[in-house]
């Protein structure tokens, strides 16, 4: 019992000395507490002589915001001998590192709204440990914090905060340094800058640091500040959140123009954001899907990461077929490509095709290629195919040329007779002509391959489908050959005129002849299933697309038959003379005329779309039409080639015009493919010599560089 009762003895002695030791360690915090406010009180003077007040403070906070000399901010206990320690230390540049950081710690991504600085006594708690209600709480932290902190703590309290902070800062909670790059999360359970000077911005200054933007934005060099700048803001300061809004909406009516702009442009950058970037990336994907084509050129070069998404390769072929385009960019195409970027082929066909586009529409300065042969006669068919091109003449031979170099690779000879009408798939051949024969010609070889007799006339017009060709003669006769073999596999007989113009879809031979007769044939079975009666004079063309039958004559009209009936849905008027030419796709027909112009039909409707006529309009008869990706294309007796748009009906350009237009010059042929157009042209009376012309639009500019 005595041994316990001398324990007990000895316990209360040891907490009767424990309290007294920290009554003393109390007494000492405030002791260091009141030096350093009466060395900051002896500091803020000298800096009032010294008339340097403003640049302290800019110090301080970065500049973004004035702070009076009396505020909390300088008042503190900490800071007031960290200023102290500044001026009259070695440690001058650890210390501005530590305040600076504050300031850097801001976290960019809390909300721009109202905030506070702490008071002297709240920062005075934050150096015991965090943040206590009343004094009892206070007591209590300090006992706690006394048994784990060292020596120097008491000592010299202000240097333990500071370096405390700067651990932290560099540190986590526990110890452990954070990974290079990434800040920490500012929690309540160590101290962090956050707890001494808030992290949400207060100021627009505090949120152009939040931002990343330097504090030291742009001024205007106007001139030395007004008189009075710094009480005025002092003045701005001291009134309330209402009271600055009533006074900015003043101060805005009383700016000019040039003022207005340029607040816009030191404020609306602050609030922008890449949306983009910060979206995943299937999100930010879909988003760039709603944009156009060429919407998604300009996105690319906004910044690396849009770059990178506008470069996506499934997205680029969803683009591509919205606007029609089939074929990707191949592997050939691709090696003008900057190294070390990855470019999407879709793109790459997306960006080709865009180039060929505005190549047909717009131009460029480079003369065609010309191609000189036939001497002067008449060249009377024109086909291509790939990089090869056929043409066709009453000098009874053909020559094959090189769409690339423009070379005469080959001239077939044969026939003993003008050359009349051909057709060309890949490197075959077909050609027909007043010698009444048909000849299969291999175009890589210059080969005869088969000579197809049958016809005791003139063979007028004929049309390929895969390995059959029907051909038409003004022995009135229609036949139906196999190119592979040469044999004549079916005679159709029933026009009572010659021949002068065929169609054959691989199922269907649609004839029109002299007779004004249009016939709808089973080339199987030879029978003549329609006999399409109307017109009042010769059939010169026809059109057919399996379902209708579109058929111009001289009498001047248009007719489209049903192919399955044989009836005459419409008949289409408009034109003045002889419908030389027709061109029929999905549903849409281009007729050129004798009378110089170029008509637009829908053929489910009858109506006439666009009259492609006007000031630069043809000056004689059209003699032939193509159109492709949205373009119309027509020659003409007048000597000059013509570019439409099909949509509007606007002319958009002369693609050729000859020298000699108007005085003798004609443009015979045109034949069109998406990247050339190659057009027949000459003179009947000498002023123009026989040529082609080829035009590529399919030219980047590494290529016209290389030309």
């Amino acid at each position: 019992m005595e041994e316990e009762r001398q324990e007990r003895r000895e316990e209360e002695r040891d907490d009767v000395l424990a309290e007294e030791e920290l009554e003393e360690e109390e007494r000492k915090i405030k002791t260091l507490s009141r030096r350093s406010k009466e060395e900051d009180e002896e500091e803020e003077e000298m800096m009032m002589k010294a008339d340097i007040k403003d640049k302290s403070q800019r110090q301080l906070i970065g500049g973004s915001t004035p702070i009076s000399a009396s505020s909390s901010f300088i008042s503190s206990p900490f800071l007031s001998s960290s200023l102290s320690r500044v001026r009259g230390g070695e440690e001058e540049d650890e210390v501005r590192v530590s305040i600076v950081t504050i300031e850097d710690e801001s976290c960019p991504s809390e909300p721009f709204g109202t905030a506070h600085m702490e008071t002297p006594n709240q920062i005075t708690r934050i150096e015991d440990g965090g943040d206590r209600k009343d004094e009892e709480e206070k007591e209590e932290e300090a006992k706690g914090d006394e048994r784990d902190e060292e020596d120097e703590e008491m000592t010299s309290p202000s240097l333990h905060l500071q370096s405390q902070m700067k651990r932290k800062l560099d540190h986590g909670p526990d110890g452990r340094p954070f990974p290079h790059g990434k800040k920490h999360c500012k929690g309540n359970g160590y101290l962090s800058p956050s707890n001494l000077v808030q992290a949400t911005p207060t100021t627009f200054g505090d949120l152009r640091l939040a931002n990343g933007h330097s504090a030291q934005r742009r001024r205007v060099t106007s001139g030395p500040p007004p008189s009075g700048l710094q009480d005025w803001l002092h003045t701005f300061q001291a009134w309330s959140g209402p009271e600055r809004l009533l006074a900015l909406d003043e101060l805005i009516d009383r700016c000019e123009t040039n003022q207005v702009k340029h607040m816009m442009q030191v404020i609306e950058p602050q609030f922008q954001r890449d949306f983009i970037s910060l979206l995943p990336k299937e999100l930010a994907l879909y988003v760039l899907t709603f944009l156009a084509p060429r919407d998604l050129l300009q996105a690319a070069q906004t910044c690396r990461y849009w770059r990178i998404l506008a470069e996506d390769n499934l997205l680029w072929r969803e683009k591509c077929r919205e606007e029609g385009v089939s074929d990707c960019v191949s592997s050939r195409r691709r090696k003008c490509v900057r190294p070390g970027v990855a470019v999407s082929p879709w793109k790459s066909a997306y960006i080709r095709q865009h180039r060929i586009e505005n190549n047909w529409r717009k131009g460029d300065e480079r003369e065609p290629m010309v191609l000189k042969g036939h001497d002067d006669h008449v060249i009377t068919c024109l086909q291509f195919s790939g990089d090869l091109i056929v043409s066709g003449s009453d000098d009874n031979t053909l020559k094959v040329w090189s769409a690339i170099t423009g070379k005469c690779l080959r001239t077939l000879t044969g026939h003993t007779g003008g050359v009349w009408c051909s057709q060309m798939a890949v490197a075959t051949v077909i050609s027909g002509s007043t010698d009444r024969t048909l000849r299969v010609w291999d175009a890589e070889s210059g080969e005869c391959v088969h000579t197809l007799y049958g016809h005791t006339s003139t063979v007028r017009c004929m049309h390929l489908h895969g390995n059959r060709i029907v051909s038409g003669s003004r022995d009135t006769t229609l036949r139906v050959w196999d190119v592979s073999t040469g044999r004549c596999e079916h005679v159709l007989t029933g026009h009572v005129a010659a021949v002068r113009c065929v169609q054959y879809d691989g199922r269907r031979v649609v004839s029109g002849g002299y007779d004004y007769m249009v016939k709808v044939w089973d080339p199987e079975t030879e029978a003549c299933l329609h006999t399409l009666q109307g017109h009042t004079n010769r059939v010169y063309s026809l059109q057919f697309d399996g379902v209708f039958v579109v058929s111009g004559s001289l009498d001047t009209s248009i007719r489209v038959w049903d192919a399955e009936t044989g009836g005459c849905i419409h008949t289409l008027t408009g034109h003045q003379s002889l419908t030389s030419g027709m061109e029929l796709r999905d549903n849409v027909l281009v007729s050129g005329n004798a009378d110089s112009t170029v008509r637009v039909w829908d053929v489910r409707t009858g109506q006439c779309i666009h009259t492609l006529q006007g000031p630069n309009k043809h000056q004689s008869a059209v003699t032939c039409l193509q159109f492709c990706r949205g373009l119309v294309l027509s020659s003409s007796d007048d000597g000059t080639v013509k570019l439409w748009d099909l949509k509007t009906g606007a002319w958009l350009r002369d693609v050729v015009a000859l020298q000699s237009r108007g005085s003798g010059g004609v443009v015979w042929r045109i034949r069109a493919s998406d990247t050339r157009l190659v057009c027949a042209a000459g003179s009947r009376n000498g002023t123009e010599e026989t040529k082609l012309l080829v035009l590529d639009f399919d030219l980047d500019e590494g290529k016209k560089e290389s030309e």
